[in-house]
């Protein structure tokens, strides 16, 4: 059978009493069990009865650990029938959707008038999705379609008049009917040619402005152009798409809302036996199982690998979880010359024949990560059911019979979804295994001064800049739990906030003996008279207990006395996932300072700071 993506095919099927456990979800922290809820193959009716189970959550304020998003979707057709589709989707991928309605149909009005729906809503997401019957009509096909440039001028009005809000970008996808057939690219002025400008256009934009861009000429592509567009459902409805599509749809805007709230995957782990080689090498020996070329059962385990390979060089890091003698495990990746994955590609190793959901802890416990982040992959059945019963915060996706469709369907569930992508999102997969390497040096060392000492850390740090601000904007859009106050920043607030004489930025990265962790935190303090206020401050979980706190600390004090001010100031806001911060500064010494719109103040004066003695040699 094809493999068809619109099915969600990696997802299991749906409780049969979907309905009843969507209405009884309630308490503080419903939004798991939402999730788990939405971790299933919906269908329309499906969608909306999770939709409202959310809808619900967010009334109640009540559906951490999910991570709110407010979306409006300015679109030429009606997104109405889409909502719902929207919300279960987000759900499955982290993120708490409420959508604001905004007129359909009224793109510019939206934009241009300050009274708009769009513009009074509360909404900080913004999704522009415009298709091909925006378009004027152009009746010389010889010469270049002017639609493609009023498109874009209005992309570049979008992103005027939604500063402050994050803009996502929607490609286009191509009409379903060609004027001339075969010819239609060839000829400038058509609406297929018009489309293949326009496309590129807005992934250009996408990228120079550090906009989020959801590809759905490449999702209309897949369920293909004829099925996507529904002429009876167009005219009668105005929908841009058939509704039985509204889920997979909907799944690909909330896997893309939930990379922006960073709560995207980090981690695949990798089965063995029968995932990423055919047969059982414990008893097929190194000779006997399948990988590489020569059958096709071999092919498609090598393509998993590939696709794994694939997934490291962007930055998602690699473990292993197999029931397995050690040595048997390893084994193919130190000998088989077709085994394209090798040891060093794994960060960590767990091939033991303890069960498969205390390993997976184990993994995320060493990575420093949460079992949330990780991305299962197990051709056993059993295996599967017995991770999602004790792991249900753990992606787990549904394996066809036949290996040459798992790389379709573990890449279908876009539990890797990037919004962003930098050099230092490249080098990440190393920096989780020399992590690894550390936490093994930890266990050998005495005591955790000598452990530090022996690290050999150099810290650096900097304002912001041009060069660091995309990785400094992923991680404000992404950080949640060593993040004290998880305010959310554009690319292009942040370099308004290098101008301002009035803010302090601070980047910080750290090198030691096992490599680069490359920027592990990043800091915005505002000044207030004699206090500066520190507006942002987050880190990475990679670096935690290393004392790069009390190191960030010290060069804070020493910004503010640079400054001639006498104290900072530093506040927590809760938001249902940064827990891990709730007493950050008291541990610092700062000294409580009152209330400020609910929030706990605390103060550090800068003549009393005293840094002590630090393991790292620092730099600026």
């Amino acid at each position: 059978m094809a493999f068809d993506p619109t099915a969600l095919p990696w997802l299991p099927p749906p409780p049969t009493d979907l309905r009843a456990r969507a209405r009884a979800v309630d308490g503080d922290d419903r939004g798991r069990a939402l999730q788990q809820l939405a971790t299933s193959r919906l269908d329309l009716s499906g969608v909306r009865h999770v939709a409202k189970a959310v809808k619900r959550a967010l009334d109640d304020g009540a559906f951490a650990p999910l991570r709110r998003v407010d979306l409006a979707i300015l679109a030429g057709s009606t997104v109405d029938l889409m909502k719902d589709s929207i919300v279960a989707g987000g759900a499955r991928h982290g993120v708490a959707v409420a959508v604001h309605g905004v007129p359909f149909g009224q793109v510019q009005q939206e934009l241009l008038d300050p009274t708009s729906a769009l513009r009074r809503s509360p909404a900080d997401v913004v999704l522009l999705m415009l298709d091909h019957r925006a378009l004027p009509a152009h009746g010389d096909p010889a010469t270049p379609h002017p639609g493609s440039a009023e498109v874009l001028d209005l992309v570049d009005q979008a992103r005027a008049a939604l500063a402050g809000r994050t803009l996502v970008l929607a490609t286009m996808p191509a009409p379903p009917v060609r004027r001339f057939g075969g010819l239609d690219p060839a000829l400038p002025g058509t609406p297929a040619a018009a489309v293949a400008v326009i496309n590129p256009g807005i992934a250009a934009r996408a990228a120079s402005w550090g906009a989020p861009l959801l590809d759905l000429a490449s999702v209309a592509a897949e369920a293909g152009t004829a099925r996507w567009h529904d002429a009876a459902h167009y005219h009668l409805h105005k929908l841009p798409f058939a509704p039985d599509l509204g889920p997979w749809v909907g799944d690909h805007v909330g896997r893309l809302l939930g990379a922006l709230r960073g709560a995207a995957r980090k981690c695949l782990v990798l089965d063995l036996d029968n995932t990423c080689w055919g047969g059982v090498i414990g008893d097929d020996g190194l000779e006997g199982i399948e990988i590489g070329p020569g059958t096709g059962l071999g092919e498609a385990h090598a393509a998993l690998q590939r696709y794994a390979l694939d997934l490291r060089a962007r930055g998602v890091v690699l473990a292993v979880c197999s029931k397995n003698d050690d040595a048997n495990a390893r084994q193919p990746f130190r000998e088989h010359p077709d085994m394209l994955l090798r040891e060093e590609h794994i960060a960590v190793f767990q091939a033991n024949w303890r069960d498969k959901a205390s390993n997976l802890v184990a993994i995320a416990r060493t990575l420093n990560i949460g079992t949330d982040a990780l991305v299962f992959v197990d051709d056993n059945p059993v295996e599967r059911a017995i991770v999602r019963e004790h792991l249900p915060e753990v992606a787990v996706p549904e394996l066809p019979d036949d290996p040459s469709g798992y790389v379709a369907t573990v890449a279908g569930g876009g539990w890797f979804e990037a919004v962003a992508w930098s050099a230092q999102d490249g080098a990440r997969a190393d920096q989780y295994r020399a992590n690894a390497q550390r936490a093994t040096l930890q266990e050998q060392v005495a005591d955790l001064d000598s452990f530090h000492r022996s690290l050999e850390m150099r810290i650096r740090f900097a304002p912001f800049d041009g060069v660091g601000r995309p990785r400094i904007a992923q991680l404000i859009g992404r950080s949640n739990q060593f993040n004290l106050t998880t305010r959310r920043y554009t690319a292009e607030q942040i370099a308004a906030m290098e101008q301002d004489p009035d803010v302090v930025t601070l980047q910080v990265r750290l090198t030691d003996r096992f490599g680069d962790n490359g920027m592990i935190a990043a800091l915005i303090g505002r000044v207030a008279g004699a206090a500066l206020e520190i507006d942002t401050w987050l880190m990475s979980c990679r670096v935690l207990g290393r004392r790069v706190e009390e190191a960030t600390l010290a060069e804070l004090v020493r910004l503010g006395r640079e400054r001639g001010l006498s104290h900072l100031v530093g506040r927590w806001i809760p938001s249902g996932r940064n827990g891990l911060v709730e007493h950050h500064y008291d541990k610092l010494g700062f000294e409580g300072a009152g209330v400020d719109r609910e929030h706990t103040l605390w103060r550090l004066d800068l003549d009393r700071h005293e840094p002590g003695d630090l393991p790292f040699a620092v730099e600026r």
